[in-house]
């Protein structure tokens, strides 16, 4: 199990044009190219373990994949049935959006991950998907990996979702693509809607009204993506959070998506008084642009609202908080209990370790503010809480073990740490 020393951060002024590229839309572009008509060219594709699953899944389903390291061609011969396990390592992303587009083809097909994701609940896709039509089956009753799924004729759903999960959404809209009727989903809250975008911008037929989604199925192929993947807001937040913390810091994180559904973290930070702008650059698929954050003195925060907008970020945003003057409460984000891992937990059970007093609840978390206090993080082979707590070592060093689930989402990471601070990677 690897481990990382990081040493307290000097004040620092840094442009990153490297932050990774944005993970949910390159999932979504491979498996999107499955559905068009010609060649899908990408650029700027996220290289981590996530995604080039994603990536090697699709060749197994009979994509012919060009890939000469700076652009990806992918051509689709229609979803083939494989001999092969897709494996989808880490990612819930993958697991649950594969389960949409598989189950309306023709074919038997195994979906499986590693130890974390076969641990975490399915049945939030399995069961909608179930009172379709949908033909699967997994451990627990469908609840857990790995899922068996053979495909079936789809009915049309007029489906209400309890949960805000862009997930959930975007699996049910690529059932909806192959169903024998239009289609309805509706959430109580709007979740990312990247899913929406691309499939738009490819030629499908969805609307969007308020908090419903009406999706028409296709008739035929879509029109083939052309795009370059921008950097993703959620890795490049934790360059935010680390300007917004060291006295005397600022950054400029460049080519991210400005999404609204995706830089809700980033309206948090700056209500808590970072001082952040945003430069937009380009808007075809997506918003992007630069976004400079400088050093403020931060006060406590309140979180309730637009929960799925920046559930990935909380755990970075807890960093934050635990430098604030003052209380912060987060509410209404029970979700963070199933990701990969237990976020609530583990979020306070580090801060707590950091000398920060926090209050758990079922659904979040109630942090006053302190001075954090150099100590061992176990990560729990969670990316973020490993990058979350990497963070916080710029204010007093840091210990953080189980690292290599940081190459699920943001492999150069350290080497952008070092550009900050000095750090010691050790096996």
């Amino acid at each position: 199990m690897s481990r990382v020393l990081v040493s307290p951060a000097s004040s620092f002024s840094l442009s990153i044009n490297s932050i990774a590229p944005d993970k949910s839309i390159s999932h979504r572009c491979v498996m999107f190219a499955m559905l068009a008509d010609g060649v899908s060219t990408i650029e700027n594709f996220l290289r981590a373990e996530d995604t080039m699953n994603s990536l090697e899944i699709i060749k197994n389903l009979g994509a012919k994949v060009n890939d000469d390291g700076e652009i990806i061609q992918i051509t689709s011969n229609g979803i083939q049935e494989s001999s092969e396990v897709l494996y989808c390592g880490n990612s819930g992303t993958g697991i649950r959006l594969f389960c949409g587009l598989l189950s309306s083809a023709n074919g038997h097909f195994i979906l499986t991950g590693d130890k974390y994701l076969r641990s975490r609940p399915m049945k939030r896709v399995t069961a909608p998907l179930l009172s379709i039509g949908a033909k699967l089956d997994g451990r627990e009753e469908g609840d857990l990996a790995p899922l068996s799924i053979r495909g079936a004729s789809l009915r049309s759903f007029n489906y209400e979702s309890k949960i805000a999960s862009a997930q959930v959404k975007s699996c049910m809209i690529l059932a909806a693509l192959h169903a024998d009727g239009i289609c309805t989903y509706s959430e109580p809250e709007l979740s990312r809607d990247h899913t929406e975008r691309m499939l738009q911008g490819m030629g499908a037929d969805i609307k969007v009204e308020a908090l419903t989604t009406t999706i028409t199925p296709i008739k035929k192929l879509l029109k083939p993506l052309t795009i370059r993947v921008p950097s993703d807001p959620s890795s490049a937040f934790f360059f935010a959070v680390a300007a917004a913390i060291t006295k005397g810091s600022s950054i400029v994180l460049e080519g991210v998506t400005f999404n609204p559904t995706r830089i809700e973290a980033f309206k948090a930070l700056e209500r808590m008084g970072a001082d952040i702008k945003y430069t937009l650059t380009d808007n075809k698929y997506e918003p992007i642009g630069d976004i400079s954050v400088r050093y403020a003195p931060l006060k406590g925060i309140v979180i309730e609202d637009n929960i799925s907008w920046l559930i990935d970020e909380l755990p970075a945003l807890s960093i934050a908080m635990a430098c604030a003057e003052g209380e912060s409460l987060v509410k209404n984000a029970e979700e963070l209990r199933v990701k990969e891992s237990d976020r609530i937990s583990t979020v306070v059970e580090g801060l707590r370790a950091a000398n920060i007093e926090i209050h758990e609840y079922k659904d979040g978390f109630r942090v006053i503010g302190g001075r954090l206090k150099s100590t061992k993080i176990d990560s729990y082979g969670d990316h973020r809480i490993a990058m979350s707590f990497i963070i916080a070592g710029l204010k007093c060093g840091m210990e953080v073990r189980d690292l290599e689930c940081i190459n699920t989402s943001f492999p150069n990471f350290f080497e952008l740490l070092r550009k900050i601070t000095k750090i010691d990677v050790i096996s």
